[in-house]
């Protein structure tokens, strides 16, 4: 049996794993948003940055990437997942029905955020949001770096997000 995780951020552009097929697909009842703060990859504890998890909201849905896993490698790719979103249990996983675009629905493995967690911050303002992104950076880089590829791999799959790219926008002005 297929092995599917899905992607909306990072995953899209830096999965760390073999992927033998990749579909657009739709998550409903989630939102993408840059609505848990990061301390260990594109921040730090003292100056946290931004990255984008997905926020429960009834009527919403999230455009992203259903990832099929290259058979064989399942059990490392969900250790590696796990080392890798599930490092501060601010991220909760589940096991979510995502809808390619031909229709037809998988079951994928989907890193939601837990909004009783400490890191949560659902609601912040784009402009804060933009302020904090501009110059945070952490263990994997600057949270800038984040951003700017995961806005620019949406645009390229035909998935551009509007939040994401005032935010793209307004973050080179103040980084500049």
């Amino acid at each position: 049996m297929t092995m599917w995780v899905f992607g909306y951020g990072s995953l899209l552009w830096n999965p760390g794993f073999p992927v033998a097929r990749s579909e657009l697909a739709t998550l409903h009842g989630y939102a993408r948003s840059f609505c848990m703060s990061s301390i260990h990859h594109r921040g730090t504890e003292d100056k946290p940055g931004l990255v984008l998890a997905l926020d429960e909201v009834a009527d919403a849905h999230c455009r992203g990437l259903a990832l099929a896993v290259e058979p064989g490698h399942e059990d490392k790719t969900l250790a590696e997942l796990r080392e890798r979103e599930l490092v501060s249990s601010a991220y909760l996983e589940r096991m979510l029905d995502v809808e390619l675009d031909d229709g037809s629905v998988v079951n994928a493995v989907t890193y939601v955020i837990d909004p009783d967690h400490v890191q949560y911050c659902g609601g912040m303002e784009l402009e804060r949001q933009a302020q904090i992104i501009a110059h945070a950076v952490g263990g994997r880089g600057p949270n800038t770096e984040y951003l700017y590829n995961t806005a620019q791999h949406l645009t390229e799959i035909g998935l551009s997000d509007a939040d994401l790219d005032w935010l793209s926008d307004r973050v080179r002005v103040l980084s500049a």
